[in-house]
């Protein structure tokens, strides 16, 4: 124990306090522009008016104010709803893209894609493609149209056809096949993404905040390509560029299998 005035502050305190920190430190990163952050600031501001209403002893502010911080608990679950379940859905899939597709990570299936992407932005024709796990988006899949196709860039193109009756919402890849088409995602209340980027890009972002998920974008508007993951969009992507970002977060799973494969043969040959 090093004392400290009248403190006596151990290692067991010490790694406490460093827990403590960390978790300060994730917690605001994971809140960080968002609206919680102003919901939080809020909370605060109504504590330590509290506080001071107490010292002054303004009984009747202090019972109103207290009634408030009484539902405190309530309010945060209420307030902080989205954050919540963004943490929870973290929490509760692997959310490294270490793991992410089997099969989907293809060359075929990326040359496809790449294909359907490269046209859609020469017509300025709007797409949202989600790539998702094996186990992923079953609730998005069973409102949408099931479809169970192969991936075939002509078949992207007509999907988002404006006069074609699935070209809104998006669709949704899984283990090679496109799954569903017209899926409508949850809209990004992300206060910080720019007024230039409409619905379908907040879309994006939406579902990219709770799931562990990669999404192509195609502007209707300027034909601009754009990738959301992890609740990031980023825009103004090349061709060459989508091509090694999908490489990047689609075909690790196909490196670590063929990887394991050699591994695995190696060992039957010793």
């Amino acid at each position: 124990m090093i004392p400290i005035g009248f403190i006596d502050f151990g290692l067991k305190d010490l790694l406490e306090t460093l827990v403590i920190a960390l978790v300060l430190f994730y917690l605001y990163r994971w809140i960080r522009g968002t609206f919680a952050i102003q919901a939080a600031l809020g909370l605060l501001f109504v504590i330590l008016l509290n506080a001071g209403v107490s010292l002054l002893g303004f009984s009747t502010l202090n019972f109103m104010l207290r009634s408030v911080l009484d539902v405190g608990v309530l309010a945060v679950f209420i307030i902080f709803q989205p954050e919540i379940r963004k943490l929870l859905y973290n929490l509760g899939q692997n959310t490294s893209f270490d793991r992410f597709i089997g099969k989907a990570g293809s060359d075929t299936m990326i040359n496809e894609v790449i294909e359907a992407v490269r046209n859609m932005a020469q017509t300025k024709t709007g797409a949202l493609i989600v790539f998702a796990r094996s186990s992923s988006l079953q609730d998005l899949v069973d409102v949408g149209i099931r479809l169970d196709a192969h991936i075939n860039a002509e078949l992207i193109q007509t999907i988002f056809q404006k006069d074609t009756p699935l070209h809104d919402g998006a669709i949704v890849i899984r283990n090679n096949r496109i799954v569903a088409a017209s899926c409508y995602l949850p809209i990004s209340q992300n206060p910080n993404i720019s007024s230039v980027f409409g619905t379908r890009h907040r879309a994006a972002v939406g579902i990219s905040e709770t799931n562990n998920v990669f999404v192509v974008v195609v502007s209707e508007e300027t034909g601009r390509i754009s990738i959301a993951k992890n609740g990031a969009l980023s825009s103004g992507l090349s061709i060459q560029k989508l091509r090694s970002e999908m490489e990047k977060a689609l075909g690790e799973e196909k490196e670590e299998e063929v990887g394991f494969s050699s591994e695995k043969a190696e060992l039957e040959m010793n």
